[in-house]
Protein backbone atom coordinates (compact mmCIF):
# COMPACT_ATOMS: atom_id res chain seq x y z
CA UNK A 1 0.00 0.00 0.00
CA UNK A 2 1.34 3.35 -0.66
CA UNK A 3 2.45 6.31 2.16
CA UNK A 4 -0.65 8.19 0.06
CA UNK A 5 -3.17 5.66 0.82
CA UNK A 6 -3.59 3.62 4.61
CA UNK A 7 -7.26 1.34 5.15
CA UNK A 8 -9.22 4.62 5.23
CA UNK A 9 -9.40 5.59 2.76
CA UNK A 10 -10.80 3.86 -0.97
CA UNK A 11 -9.10 4.66 -4.22
CA UNK A 12 -11.58 5.05 -7.57
CA UNK A 13 -11.02 6.15 -10.61
CA UNK A 14 -12.41 9.58 -10.77
CA UNK A 15 -12.03 13.34 -10.97
CA UNK A 16 -12.58 15.78 -8.27
CA UNK A 17 -12.59 19.51 -7.92
CA UNK A 18 -14.22 21.94 -5.35
CA UNK A 19 -16.41 24.54 -7.09
CA UNK A 20 -17.34 27.44 -4.41
CA UNK A 21 -17.68 25.46 -1.09
CA UNK A 22 -18.43 21.88 -3.15
CA UNK A 23 -16.71 18.73 -4.03
CA UNK A 24 -17.67 17.21 -7.17
CA UNK A 25 -16.40 14.18 -7.97
CA UNK A 26 -16.51 13.10 -11.53
CA UNK A 27 -16.82 9.50 -12.45
CA UNK A 28 -16.80 7.73 -16.10
CA UNK A 29 -14.54 5.44 -18.21
CA UNK A 30 -11.35 6.27 -19.70
CA UNK A 31 -11.82 8.37 -22.49
CA UNK A 32 -15.49 9.69 -21.03
CA UNK A 33 -14.17 13.52 -20.72
CA UNK A 34 -13.39 13.44 -16.66
CA UNK A 35 -10.41 15.54 -17.08
CA UNK A 36 -11.99 17.61 -19.52
CA UNK A 37 -15.36 18.34 -17.24
CA UNK A 38 -12.96 18.90 -14.75
CA UNK A 39 -10.80 21.82 -16.72
CA UNK A 40 -14.22 23.47 -17.88
CA UNK A 41 -15.67 23.83 -14.86
CA UNK A 42 -12.61 25.54 -13.43
CA UNK A 43 -12.86 28.27 -16.16
CA UNK A 44 -16.47 28.50 -16.34
CA UNK A 45 -16.52 29.02 -12.40
CA UNK A 46 -13.55 31.56 -12.76
CA UNK A 47 -16.10 33.63 -15.94
CA UNK A 48 -18.13 33.66 -13.16
CA UNK A 49 -16.03 35.11 -10.27
CA UNK A 50 -16.45 31.76 -8.17
CA UNK A 51 -13.60 29.88 -6.79
CA UNK A 52 -12.79 26.23 -8.09
CA UNK A 53 -9.93 24.50 -7.79
CA UNK A 54 -9.14 20.70 -8.81
CA UNK A 55 -8.39 18.08 -5.84
CA UNK A 56 -7.45 15.20 -7.83
CA UNK A 57 -7.47 13.48 -11.67
CA UNK A 58 -7.72 10.12 -12.92
CA UNK A 59 -7.32 8.43 -8.85
CA UNK A 60 -9.41 10.16 -6.32
CA UNK A 61 -9.35 8.84 -2.10
CA UNK A 62 -12.82 8.95 -0.55
CA UNK A 63 -13.28 8.25 3.02
CA UNK A 64 -16.39 8.22 5.39
CA UNK A 65 -16.20 10.68 8.53
CA UNK A 66 -19.29 11.91 10.71
CA UNK A 67 -21.46 11.22 7.75
CA UNK A 68 -19.44 13.22 5.27
CA UNK A 69 -17.63 11.50 2.10
CA UNK A 70 -14.58 13.40 2.29
CA UNK A 71 -12.30 13.28 -0.98
CA UNK A 72 -8.45 13.69 -1.62
CA UNK A 73 -5.40 13.15 -3.95
CA UNK A 74 -2.52 11.73 -3.99
CA UNK A 75 -0.04 13.91 -2.52
CA UNK A 76 3.04 13.15 -5.53
CA UNK A 77 -0.08 14.47 -8.30
CA UNK A 78 -1.19 16.91 -6.72
CA UNK A 79 -2.03 20.01 -9.01
CA UNK A 80 -1.72 17.83 -12.11
CA UNK A 81 -4.36 16.97 -15.25
CA UNK A 82 -4.17 15.38 -18.10
CA UNK A 83 -5.58 18.28 -21.14
CA UNK A 84 -5.80 15.92 -24.12
CA UNK A 85 -3.05 17.26 -26.78
CA UNK A 86 -1.45 18.92 -24.07
CA UNK A 87 -0.32 16.46 -21.81
CA UNK A 88 -0.04 16.78 -18.26
CA UNK A 89 -0.81 20.25 -16.79
CA UNK A 90 -0.74 22.20 -13.65
CA UNK A 91 -3.53 23.74 -12.20
CA UNK A 92 -4.48 25.22 -8.97
CA UNK A 93 -5.70 22.88 -6.34
CA UNK A 94 -6.85 22.30 -2.99
CA UNK A 95 -5.39 19.12 -0.62
CA UNK A 96 -9.27 17.94 0.48
CA UNK A 97 -12.86 18.67 0.35
CA UNK A 98 -16.17 17.49 1.73
CA UNK A 99 -17.95 15.61 -1.62
CA UNK A 100 -21.62 17.33 -2.13
CA UNK A 101 -22.23 16.38 -6.07
CA UNK A 102 -21.81 13.31 -8.04
CA UNK A 103 -21.49 13.63 -11.94
CA UNK A 104 -21.62 10.42 -13.54
CA UNK A 105 -20.64 10.62 -17.73
CA UNK A 106 -21.48 7.71 -19.50
CA UNK A 107 -19.78 5.73 -21.85
CA UNK A 108 -19.66 7.28 -25.41
CA UNK A 109 -22.68 6.08 -27.34
CA UNK A 110 -24.79 5.44 -24.19
CA UNK A 111 -26.82 8.22 -23.53
CA UNK A 112 -28.10 8.37 -19.83
CA UNK A 113 -32.48 8.30 -19.40
CA UNK A 114 -33.73 11.71 -20.35
CA UNK A 115 -36.17 12.00 -17.38
CA UNK A 116 -34.16 10.08 -14.29
CA UNK A 117 -36.47 8.39 -11.80
CA UNK A 118 -35.74 9.35 -8.08
CA UNK A 119 -33.48 6.55 -7.39
CA UNK A 120 -30.95 7.72 -10.30
CA UNK A 121 -30.66 11.03 -8.69
CA UNK A 122 -28.72 9.83 -5.73
CA UNK A 123 -25.85 7.31 -5.09
CA UNK A 124 -24.55 5.53 -2.31
CA UNK A 125 -20.55 5.78 -2.05
CA UNK A 126 -18.98 4.61 1.53
CA UNK A 127 -22.45 4.12 3.06
CA UNK A 128 -22.85 8.85 2.23
CA UNK A 129 -25.87 9.29 0.29
CA UNK A 130 -25.22 12.01 -2.55
CA UNK A 131 -27.14 13.70 -4.96
CA UNK A 132 -26.17 12.55 -8.52
CA UNK A 133 -26.27 14.28 -12.33
CA UNK A 134 -25.76 11.77 -15.30
CA UNK A 135 -24.26 13.33 -18.08
CA UNK A 136 -24.72 13.12 -21.73
CA UNK A 137 -20.99 12.15 -23.98
CA UNK A 138 -22.90 13.35 -26.75
CA UNK A 139 -22.23 17.10 -25.21
CA UNK A 140 -19.17 18.68 -24.99
CA UNK A 141 -17.37 19.81 -21.46
CA UNK A 142 -18.68 23.45 -21.03
CA UNK A 143 -22.04 22.15 -22.03
CA UNK A 144 -21.68 19.57 -19.29
CA UNK A 145 -19.49 22.36 -17.65
CA UNK A 146 -22.72 24.17 -17.27
CA UNK A 147 -25.21 21.47 -16.27
CA UNK A 148 -22.78 20.84 -13.26
CA UNK A 149 -23.33 24.33 -12.66
CA UNK A 150 -26.63 24.24 -12.52
CA UNK A 151 -27.06 21.30 -10.39
CA UNK A 152 -24.50 22.67 -8.08
CA UNK A 153 -26.72 25.81 -8.06
CA UNK A 154 -30.51 23.26 -7.38
CA UNK A 155 -28.56 22.33 -4.05
CA UNK A 156 -27.94 25.92 -2.89
CA UNK A 157 -25.03 27.26 -3.94
CA UNK A 158 -23.36 28.54 -6.21
CA UNK A 159 -25.74 30.41 -8.48
CA UNK A 160 -24.48 30.13 -11.90
CA UNK A 161 -23.27 33.87 -12.90
CA UNK A 162 -22.95 35.10 -9.76
CA UNK A 163 -20.20 35.25 -7.00
CA UNK A 164 -19.76 32.99 -3.26
CA UNK A 165 -20.49 35.15 0.04
CA UNK A 166 -17.61 34.07 1.36
CA UNK A 167 -18.71 36.11 5.25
Amino acid sequence: MSADVDERWSSVHATALLVGERGVIVRGPSGAGKSSLALALIARAGDSATFAALIADDRVLLRACGGRLLMRGAAKFAGLIERRGEGIVAVAHEPCAVARLVVDLSPRGAAPSRLPADDERFVELLGVRLPRVALDPAHGPLDRACATLESLARLGWPAPGRSADFA
